[in-house]
């Protein structure tokens, strides 16, 4: 590496673009080592390096070669920014938990609102087989399986137009059906 560390520095507040790909190539690998050492990621590392040497570009004031060696100086910006990371992190999984915590359970359905649930999933399967083949069909398709409309109709092999006629006509005998049930059974 050419020059020493003042000459470097000197360079560097010029805006020598040079001696930073020096600085770069000679203590890169100890900077990624110190990161790696604190954070056990080396992707999360690489990152720490990049904010090091474009602090190191951006303010290269920070180092001062009287203080110290521009390899320590760097090793230990990557320890300090390291931590910064390590704890953002913590931190934000702290949030997650307490927003885990904080988030309220789903209230259990009671014995008999399970039994009421039972019996409107009984009465809509009972009103869903009295339907004409073709509109139960079309009600198995778009409700049970999940498709669009445009999907059943390609699955029952009719023309959509035709596969939404009977999905209309099927939910208004549903209703009709269901509607009647339930006041029965009131």
């Amino acid at each position: 590496m050419g020059g020493d560390d003042e000459g470097l520095a000197a360079r560097l507040a010029a805006g020598d673009d040079r001696a930073l790909a020096e600085v770069f190539a000679h203590f890169a690998p100890a900077v990624l080592g110190a990161a790696v050492r604190v954070l056990g990621d080396r992707s999360a590392a690489q990152d720490v390096v990049q904010d090091v040497f474009l602090e190191l570009w951006h303010r290269p004031g920070k180092y001062n070669p009287s203080a110290g060696k521009l390899d320590a100086f760097l090793v230990v910006a990557a320890r300090h920014r390291a931590l910064d990371v390590l704890r953002s992190e913590l931190r934000r999984l702290a949030r997650q938990e307490r927003s885990g915590r904080l988030a309220p359970l789903p209230a259990a359905d009671s014995p008999c609102e399970e039994v009421m649930a039972a019996q409107a999933a009984a009465a809509v399967r009972a009103a869903v087989l009295r339907l004409p083949p073709g509109q139960r069909r079309i009600v198995e398709l778009a409700y049970f399986a999940g498709l669009s409309c445009r999907e059943a109709a390609k699955v029952a092999g009719i023309p959509e137009g035709t596969a939404k006629s009977r999905l209309r006509l099927a939910l208004a005998k549903l209703e009709t059906m269901l509607d009647r049930q339930l006041l029965e059974s009131s």
